[in-house]
């Protein structure tokens, strides 16, 4: 065996280790510390932290909850985003990427964010109703809190992501089969009934187990809406135990994050056994169909389309942006009363909010940054790699994503409750533990985009480099990284905007000094000072559609399908 070839095999074991050591530290080594904090808290077998979560009437009653809120917002999830997938992809309608880019933003938008954006436009203190006398007096009960109110937001948070993923069936359905049924005289409603629909049953199946995953791990929308109306489900159930328990109910508090996985989990293994009954295959390779010509009623189609755009966002964004100038609770807005106080106060006057920005904004580039690093060898093995274990790989970094967020920020309390061993740095009640967990959580979204950038590329290029002699880590240096940095890049970007106000794992993981921007909006709004939260909410949006914006001129140098608002 020349040298050459020993080099490139070293090279290439080299990497497989560095990335097997990555993916234990960040998805598998958690979750192993979650299992023995359940089974074996004290080294030995214990069945002492499931009998307390079992015998808890407010277990099952949070679970209960968890299923109604869950099943609820996904079948609103579904039955929106599938029929604007419908309209936006299957007809002629107009503006078709100013819709898709404004329907989308909602998923981009911390639901802590829509959840107090709602609160606001419908709350008796509603600066947007009293500007048409429309408020109800002050006091009243905002009929937010409630049931139906979680579930409505929840739908409007996860309809776009049903909307993605069955838009994205739609673009490969072939267009023999529907011109076919059209010129055999059938109605558009008949295809879309006995032909369009069936044929997208996979999508829309995969659509609602993870609308469902999400909606069973939210906690922003429950928080806001459901903890004023002592209506809780089992990620704000853990946030309430763990903040009056602290670490002596850990046990108890891993139980409960094991029982939503296993929600979660259910929720998809459901959506497998359906999918296996019947064989939804599309074996045509052609162009989609061409657009349903609406005609007369594209007008009114169109209208009805914007009018749920201004709902689900513009409203409540504008009631939101309202909010955050009066000076105060139940002050109208007026050309006397409009001020930039609650701004001056969150960015420079109020210490944790200022260290909130700031901890937020690094954490989110830390993150962004080592994901996009380390992506691009992750996606080199899973794209090009050959062994059989890749598929392992692809689903172990995937795990942390796809489990609800508490699940990962209780594991990583367990995993570093003490100090590292042999090197004796802690981890626990610093900054260092959210970052930790960001990474495991969401290295997936820089990766998704990695891998799809590897797959549009020519391997020629590498393959070439490598027959003259160079090297692995040198192929990886000066060919791979410069072709799918951009895809990665705009992962990396993705993963920015998502950890920027994240709420569901800081919220169990944060301390004094560590505050991000989720945590502290939180604390604003459970202290009563709204318009302080609505400020901070709207800088975090404003910041999100900059980036949404700028990605967008990135798009003729990235993959196709990178950007998920791209049309």
């Amino acid at each position: 065996m020349s040298t050459r070839i020993r080099e490139s095999r070293g090279q290439e074991m080299v990497l497989t280790a560095a990335v097997a050591i990555v993916i234990v530290l960040l998805s598998l080594l958690p979750m192993l510390r979650l299992i023995k904090e359940i089974v074996a808290p004290g080294g030995t077998l214990s069945t002492v932290a499931i009998k307390a979560g079992l015998g808890s009437p407010a277990t099952w009653i949070a679970t209960w909850h968890t299923l109604v809120v869950g099943i609820g917002g996904t079948l609103l999830a579904v039955l929106s985003g599938t029929l604007v997938a419908v309209l936006v992809t299957l007809t002629d309608i107009r503006a078709r990427s100013a819709m898709v880019l404004c329907y989308v933003m909602p998923l981009m938008i911390a639901p802590q964010v829509t959840a107090l954006a709602w609160l606001q436009l419908f709350g008796p203190a509603s600066p947007f109703l009293k500007l048409f006398g429309a408020a109800p007096p002050l006091g009243t009960r905002n009929p937010l809190y409630s049931t139906s109110g979680i579930i409505l937001l929840l739908g409007v948070q996860y309809g776009p992501l049903v909307f993605l993923l069955v838009r994205a069936g739609l673009r490969k359905l072939p267009r023999e089969l529907v011109e076919a049924a059209r010129a055999g005289g059938a109605g558009w409603f008949t295809v879309l009934i006995t032909i369009v629909l069936p044929l997208m049953t996979p999508s829309i199946m995969a659509a609602a187990a993870l609308a469902f995953v999400s909606c069973v791990g939210n906690f922003g929308i429950p928080a806001f809406l459901g903890i004023p109306a002592n209506y809780l489900v089992l990620p704000t159930l853990i946030y309430q135990r763990l903040s009056g328990g602290g670490p002596a109910v850990l046990g108890e508090t891993a139980f409960l994050s094991v029982l939503i996985g296993i929600i979660a989990m259910a929720g998809i293994l459901a959506q497998e056994i359906m999918s296996r009954r019947r064989d939804y295959r599309i074996s045509s390779t052609s162009l989609s169909a061409e657009p349903y010509e609406l005609g007369r009623w594209r007008p009114a189609v169109q209208a009805g389309m914007w009018l749920l755009i201004v709902v689900v966002l513009f409203l409540p964004l504008f009631g939101l942006v309202l909010t955050s100038l009066v000076p105060g609770y139940g002050i109208a807005l007026t050309a006397k009363t409009a001020t930039l106080d609650n701004y001056r106060f969150v960015l420079f006057e109020h210490d944790a909010a200022s260290r909130a920005f700031f901890n937020s904004f690094w954490l989110s580039i830390a993150a962004a940054v080592f994901a996009v690093l380390v992506a691009v060898p992750i996606g080199y093995l899973i794209a090009w790699g050959k062994q059989r274990w890749v598929r392992l790989l692809n689903l172990s970094v995937e795990l942390p994503y796809a489990l609800p967020g508490v699940v990962l920020a209780i594991a990583s309390l367990l995993l570093f409750l003490r100090p590292i061993p042999l090197t004796g740095i802690q981890l626990y009640n610093t900054v260092w533990i959210i970052l930790y967990a960001y990474l495991a959580r969401f290295l997936v979204l820089a990766l998704r985009p990695t891998i799809s950038g590897y797959h549009q590329i020519d391997r020629a290029l590498e393959e070439a480099a490598q027959v003259a002699g160079a090297g692995l880590f040198t192929r990886m240096r000066t060919i791979i990284f410069p072709l799918v940095a951009p895809a990665a890049i705009a992962g990396g970007l993705l993963i920015f905007m998502t950890a920027l106000s994240e709420l569901t794992v800081s919220a169990l993981l944060w301390s004094s000094g560590s505050e991000t921007i989720g945590v502290v909006m939180f604390s604003f709004e459970q202290g009563g000072d709204s318009n302080y939260a609505a400020a901070m909410s709207v800088i975090t949006v404003a910041v999100t559609f900059v980036l949404m914006l700028v990605t967008n001129l990135l798009a003729p140098y990235l993959p196709t399908g990178v950007l998920p608002w791209r049309d």
